[in-house]
C-alpha cells in the first residue's frame, strides 16, 4: 500500500458553552483564535505549521466532531477515498473547508468522522509574533507550559482490534501495540501511526452502547519540564489534574491528563520513542506490564474511562459478565497496580 496519511491536522469538537471552553484554551493551555465562523472558533498553539489546530462548535454536548489528517499528496487523497468507498463506507467531497479547500469526510463503522484532506492554508505571523527562528510558525505563547503543536487523539469503540485493523487495512496506519487484560483475552486498548511517532491515533474500549465517542486528545510540549511547568500552573490557576505526570509503557511517552469546561479530557505529553521500522510487528502489553503506567505503581483513576459524549444504553454491567472482568470492563485499568 502506498502511504496514504501524513498526520493529525486538527479536531473539531463541541461544547456546550462554546466561549468558556474558548476562554479557558487561550488562558489556561495558551492557544490563540486565529478565526470564527458560523458559531465555531478556530485555535492554533504557537508551534501548529497550518492555520488553526482546534475547532470548538456549538453543540449539546462535548464530542467529538471530526478528526481531520493530511494526506501524503493529492493523488493519495483520491486513492484514501476509493479505498474507503471499496470498503463498503459512503463519504462525501466537500468543497471548501475552511482553509484546506476540498476534502472527503466519511463515519467509519464505529461511527468516527474522519477528514481527509490534502490542501492546506500555511500560518504566516504576523511581525510583532514572528519568530526570529525562520522554521517557526510563530514566538513561543507567554502561557507557561503552553503545547506547540497537536499531537493524537484517542477514539472509544466497543471493538479495540476490529477498530485497529479496518483502519491498518483500509487507510494504511501502523498498529503499534496492543493491550490486553491479564483476567481474560479482552482487547482494551491500541496505537496507530501514520509516522514514526508511537501514535497519532489511540483506541480505548468502549463498553456502551454509542458510537463515535472520544476518550481525549493530546497535545505536545518539547520538554519534562515544560509539562511539569504546565501541571503546576494549572494546579496554581484551579484547574484539577486528572492523572499524571507519569509515564506511559506504551510509547513511553510523559502524560498529563486534565479537563477543560465542557468536561473534555485534554492531554499533555512529551518524550516517547520513534519507529521507523516499516514492517513492525505490533505487542501485546497487560496492565500488570505497565501499559499506561510505567512505573507500575498506581492505578489510573476509574474517571479516566469516561468517554464523550456520554454513554447511554446497556454496558458492561449486563448480567452474566463475571465480577472480576466487569470490574475491568468498566476500569480496565484497575488492576495496574497488582504486577
Amino acid at each position: 500500500m502506498i502511504k496514504l496519511l501524513s498526520h493529525l491536522s486538527y479536531v473539531e469538537i463541541t461544547s456546550p458553552d462554546v466561549e468558556a471552553s474558548v476562554k479557558f484554551y487561550e488562558e489556561q493551555v495558551g492557544l490563540t483564535v486565529v478565526d470564527r465562523i458560523d458559531g465555531s472558533v478556530y485555535l492554533r498553539c504557537w508551534g501548529d505549521y497550518y492555520a488553526y489546530s482546534v475547532v470548538v462548535s456549538p453543540g449539546p454536548e462535548p464530542t467529538l466532531a471530526t478528526m481531520a489528517w493530511r494526506t501524503s499528496s493529492a493523488e493519495a487523497l483520491e486513492e484514501a477515498a476509493k479505498r474507503v468507498e471499496a470498503a463498503g463506507i459512503d463519504g462525501e467531497w466537500l468543497d471548501d473547508v475552511h482553509t484546506i479547500g476540498r476534502a472527503y469526510r466519511f463515519t467509519g463503522p464505529w461511527g468516527h468522522s474522519m477528514t481527509l484532506h490534502w490542501d492546506v492554508t500555511r500560518h504566516q505571523a504576523p511581525g510583532h509574533i514572528a519568530s526570529i527562528y525562520p522554521d517557526r510558525p510563530e514566538k513561543r505563547s507567554k502561557v507557561a507550559g503552553a503545547p506547540r503543536q497537536l499531537d493524537h487523539v484517542t477514539i472509544a469503540t466497543s471493538d479495540v482490534d476490529g477498530f485497529a485493523q479496518w483502519y491498518n487495512d483500509v487507510l494504511g496506519f501502523r498498529i503499534m501495540a496492543r493491550t490486553v487484560l491479564d483476567e481474560a483475552p479482552i482487547s482494551i486498548f491500541s496505537v496507530l501511526t501514520t509516522n514514526e511517532k508511537s501514535h497519532d491515533l489511540g483506541v480505548v474500549l468502549d463498553g456502551s452502547t454509542r458510537a463515535g465517542r472520544v476518550n481525549h486528545y493530546a497535545f505536545w510540549v518539547d520538554t519534562y519540564e515544560e509539562l511539569l511547568i504546565a501541571a503546576d500552573t494549572l494546579m496554581e490557576n484551579g484547574v484539577p489534574i486528572e492523572y499524571g505526570p507519569s509515564i506511559h509503557g506504551i510509547g513511553e511517552q510523559t502524560f498529563l491528563y486534565y479537563r477543560e469546561p465542557s468536561t473534555l479530557r485534554i492531554e499533555l505529553n512529551t518524550g516517547g520513542y520513534r519507529n521507523y521500522v516499516p514492517d513492525w510487528q505490533p505487542n501485546t502489553w497487560k496492565p500488570s506490564l505497565g501499559s499506561s503506567n510505567f512505573y507500575r505503581n498506581g492505578a489510573m483513576p476509574m474517571s479516566m474511562t469516561e468517554s464523550f459524549p456520554a454513554a447511554d444504553g446497556p454496558s458492561a454491567t449486563e448480567e452474566g459478565v463475571p465480577d472480576e472482568i466487569k470490574e475491568a470492563l468498566l476500569n480496565p485499568y484497575a488492576v495496574q497496580g497488582r504486577g
